[in-house]
């Protein structure tokens, strides 16, 4: 049963992580269904379909460029995520000033008392309490 198994998917696509989050997208449809909402049936079950159109298809250079676009995607909400993170997490040790010439956000340590700031992009100097 594996060999014909192996045998059906040699030269198809397979699974990867564009596959995943839409199977994982159309769980959360399916659940959400379960409230009475009848849309999210109908949409979990476009989702799996699609799902496994991508996993059966034997266009490799389609899929895969599908898979990278998502990867990208995915990419940008990551790095946004960890740099919101970040950003958070220092908010007990640092201070955000944005400079009143250009704009740029500029980060300087808290509790130093009144201190002058200046800007590496323009060179704008200006004095703020930390």
């Amino acid at each position: 049963m594996k060999e014909k198994l192996q045998r059906f998917m040699w030269g198809r696509y397979g699974n990867d992580r564009f596959n995943q989050f839409l199977m994982i997208v159309a769980l959360v449809c399916l659940a959400l269904s379960f409230f009475g909402l009848r849309i999210f049936y109908v949409l979990a079950l476009a989702l799996l379909v699609y799902a496994y159109y991508r996993m059966f298809s034997k266009d490799l250079s389609k899929r895969s460029a599908e898979n990278q676009w998502y990867l990208k995607k995915e990419m940008k909400v990551r790095g946004w995520w960890q740099r919101k993170k970040k950003a958070i997490a220092g908010r007990k040790e640092y201070k955000i000033y944005k400079c009143p010439k250009c704009g740029q956000k500029i980060r300087v340590p808290r509790h130093k008392g009144k201190i002058a700031i200046r800007c590496r992009k323009c060179g704008e100097e200006f004095i703020r309490k930390t």
